[in-house]
């Protein structure tokens, strides 16, 4: 549970309104459960312990942090932390799943074999099968309320000069634009950007291509950075450079003519000038300025006195056009880019750099709380920013923690502990719930889908069983809306003559309140039986085993990995080898399974050497990452060399980590 709850406002006190439009929102946004999140907003934000993992370069501000947005956003009031700029590409309610392509490496026995052929690898004969990161499956209430809570605490460490870009596409941009009216204030919205993805779709027979996302940006008050930012890359601006950028003086400068006429009528502006009379309205600028332009070659003199002067605007020196609100110069990432991570919502380099470069300086501190592949905070970085990175997913820390410190950035990784951390994905999770839970049966008539089935017992005959739904961060607490649901509604509606109820959890708000409520409200027979998710969840980790060995010679460590199971691994290519053979059966095509050698190391696909701590936070001393070609990056340093199954370091390492190609890492102490 909590160690304790932080407000959302820095003056809450009880009895008193947490925000002043509370009762508007509820007015005006008519979706089911709103009194829940009103409920979970006056109680607080969770704050919860948050464990140090890895030191990446030296001591800095920068953090890497996994745990939802909420518990991220509680930590950092907690510690006084204070953003300036907030962009969040959050998920798009789009009833989508999204999965990682899991490759499998090259087996380092055969790296010598390959190097003598000098073959260049193919992506063609990569193997590889996909895994479920998480799911953009949501109920518009719930999605809704989940946003709601998710923006009020991040509004809470927002600077008082601070800007927040939130990006969605049409699903839901809408009415997530209504939530942020409500929260930021109507007259806080700065803009509407249009951000145009690609040129066109091609399946769009029933209605016009949708090529676009939405960014909506909200500042916190009056006063908030922005920096004007122009564009030389976009359609317009090149047409314009085409189409004015006509002139040349035979020196091969191409240049537009810009009048210098005063739109307003100015007298002492009206001067003959190189013996051209002055415009009805006077000259643009001051005689002083004009021979200045004049004597730096930048005008053009007519030979009629009664013609106008033009001034010389080089291409060479023009900024280009002032970025509007709609985007149509930034393409996103393809699939042969650098910067291409094989993430699934990996967002353009260059669609960052711009937010940030307009709505925050140097030193300033940028954050994104649902950070997926770590782009804004590789891009923060690299423009001098701060930066902070918060996702619930495993697999986007590693990717972030992996492209951050290729970038020489220096951070800290921390883990909320608030039992997410027990399990690398929630949706693999819940696909394996029903075969964690001893017999229990999912469909059963009479049981609706509130539960999530139901074990047959002898003596007690069918018992509902209620397991939070982990996507959904809300059920996470088991609170006293939660349990005044199921004791009031659930129980009464059942369908069936039930003499008992499991009710899982995977944190609670107080377990001797929960006790004392259903004590006091329950007005059934049916007895209510608290239990712990966790105990379960524990079961879902199954460590990888690694065999190795270590030698030193001549003050250098040698660490060989001679054999690795993955049993978790093993299980998703059996189960990808038995679905692709029965598919190729019913087609009559010929079907390549996927094979792993009797050592495994194929499935191995970062190893790390820890030769500094023995317990607690981690340093890499010393590192190899293999990627999907089989190449390795040694210390973040890319190579064309392949993985020969070993990996060195200067000093005795006191613990080794393995991280295998789904994410799941392990650490053994050598000592």
């Amino acid at each position: 549970m909590p160690i304790k709850y932080i407000p959302y406002t820095p003056n809450t006190v009880e009895g008193q309104a947490v925000l002043d439009n509370f009762s508007r929102t509820r007015r005006v946004l008519r979706y089911r459960d709103n009194d829940k999140v009103y409920d979970r907003i006056k109680r607080g934000m969770p704050y919860y312990e948050v464990e140090p993992i890895e030191q990446v370069g030296n001591n800095s501000e920068n953090l890497v942090i996994r745990g939802e947005c909420i518990s991220a956003c509680a930590y950092l009031k907690e510690q006084g932390i204070k953003v300036d700029l907030v962009y969040i590409d959050p998920p798009f309610a789009s009833g989508a799943d999204y999965a990682k392509k899991v490759h499998i490496r090259r087996n380092p026995k055969l790296a010598e074999k390959i190097a003598q052929a000098e073959k260049e690898l193919d992506n063609s004969e990569l193997q590889a099968f996909d895994e479920k990161m998480y799911g953009d499956i949501w109920k518009k209430e719930d999605y809704l309320n989940w946003m709601f809570e998710n923006l009020q605490a991040i509004k809470s460490i927002m600077s008082d000069t601070a800007s927040i870009y939130v990006h969605l596409d049409w699903h839901i941009g809408h009415y997530v634009k209504i939530l942020m009216d409500e929260i930021f204030g109507e007259d806080n919205f700065v803009n509407e950007i249009v951000w145009r993805r690609k040129l066109a779709t091609s399946y769009a027979s029933k209605q016009f291509g949708i090529t676009n996302d939405t960014i909506y940006w909200y500042c916190k008050g009056d006063e908030y950075v922005f920096n004007a930012e122009y564009s030389l890359e976009d359609e317009n601006t090149k047409n314009y450079l085409k189409e004015r950028f006509v002139y040349d003086d035979g020196d091969g400068r191409k240049y537009m003519k810009s009048p210098l006429v005063n739109s307003l009528f100015r007298p002492n502006l009206k001067y003959v000038f190189m013996g051209i009379n002055p415009p009805e309205n006077g000259w643009l600028y001051q005689k002083s300025r004009l021979q200045e332009l004049y004597d730096k070659n930048e005008l053009v003199i007519p030979d009629d006195p009664n013609s106008r002067i033009y001034r010389k605007i080089y291409a060479d020196k023009y900024k280009g056009q002032l970025i509007q609100n709609i985007w149509l110069d930034i393409p996103i990432v393809n699939p042969m880019a650098k910067e291409r991570l094989d993430y699934s919502t990996q967002k353009p380099e260059a669609l960052l750099e711009r937010i940030i470069k307009a709505s925050s300086n140097k030193d300033m501190i940028v954050a994104d709380f649902f950070g997926g592949s770590g782009v804004t905070a590789k891009v923060a970085n690299d423009l001098g920013r701060k930066f902070i990175h918060c996702d619930i997913g495993v697999n986007s820390i590693q990717t972030t923690r992996d492209r951050l410190k290729e970038a020489g950035a220096e951070f800290q990784i921390m883990e909320i502990k608030d039992g997410v951390n027990l399990f690398r994905n929630p949706v693999q999770t819940m696909d394996k719930m029903a075969k964690l839970i001893p017999s229990l049966q999912q469909g059963i008539e009479g049981v609706s889908k509130f539960w999530f089935g139901a074990i047959q017992d002898s003596k007690l005959g069918t018992v509902p069983v209620y397991v939070p739904n982990l996507i959904d961060s809300k059920e996470k607490v088991l609170d006293i809306p939660l349990i005044n649901k199921i004791v009031n509604q659930e129980l009464q509606n059942l369908e069936i003559s039930a003499k008992k109820v499991i009710v899982y959890y995977i944190d609670i708000v107080d377990y001797k309140e929960i006790e004392q409520f259903i004590k006091d409200n329950n007005a059934t027979e049916i007895k209510v039986e608290l239990k712990d998710l966790k105990n379960l969840l524990h079961d879902v980790v199954v460590e990888d085993i690694a065999e190795f060995t270590t030698t030193e010679k001549d003050g250098i460590y040698t660490t060989e990995i001679t054999k690795f199971v993955s049993d978790r691994l093993m299980q998703k290519i059996n189960e990808f080898n038995e679905k692709g053979n029965l598919q190729a059966i019913s087609k009559g095509k010929e079907f390549k399974p996927i094979n792993i050698s009797e050592e495994g190391l194929e499935l191995i696909e970062l190893i790390s050497l820890d030769c500094t701590n023995s317990t607690g936070k981690w340093q890499s001393d010393s590192e190899i990452k293999i990627d999907k070609l089989g190449y390795i990056s040694l210390n973040s340093k890319k190579t064309k060399e392949f993985w020969n199954g070993k990996i060195e370091s200067d000093k005795k390492p006191l613990r080794l980590k393995i991280r295998n190609i789904s994410g799941d890492e392990t650490i053994i102490e050598l000592e």
